[in-house]
């Protein structure tokens, strides 16, 4: 299996790791937001009643509701964008290359790398292989 860079972050370059972080304080931010009415329901069933106090102070219950409609709207888009996210990525790793499709021959191999068949037929079975090129790039000898 191909590894990935994200298990040798040192390989990353600074921006890539800048933008990494920013991501993660992003999400933790966002993860705060939208746990914040949840901390206060459980402070308010406590008897904190500085909520109380606060919904009245803002305009009281029609007010709530208000920023209620707001609140499962920015649930509704991040739920949104994130389920297209996902579909996009879907689509996106489904492309096979033409090329992929395409079998090469001994023969064509061969002839490409103008090498013999023979040649072939025994470095395929090698483990370590050491290929000779001259100075226009062309194989001269393999061993």
């Amino acid at each position: 299996m191909k590894q990935y860079i994200i298990n040798a972050p040192n390989l990353q370059s600074l921006p890539k790791r800048l933008n990494g972080f920013m991501v993660i304080v992003i999400c933790w931010v966002m993860w705060g937001y939208l746990l914040y009415p949840i901390i206060t329901v459980i402070n308010w069933l406590r008897g904190d009643y500085n909520v109380i106090n606060e919904m009245r102070w803002f305009g009281g219950y029609k007010s709530l509701l208000d920023l209620l409609e707001i609140y499962v709207g920015t649930l509704a888009i991040l739920g949104a964008v994130w389920i297209v996210w996902i579909l996009l990525r879907k689509l996106r790793c489904q492309r096979i290359l033409p090329a992929a499709g395409k079998c090469v021959t001994d023969d064509e191999l061969s002839a490409f790398y103008h090498v013999s068949t023979e040649h072939i037929y025994h470095f395929r079975d090698q483990q370590n292989v050491t290929v000779f090129f001259d100075s226009n790039g062309k194989i001269v000898d393999l061993k």
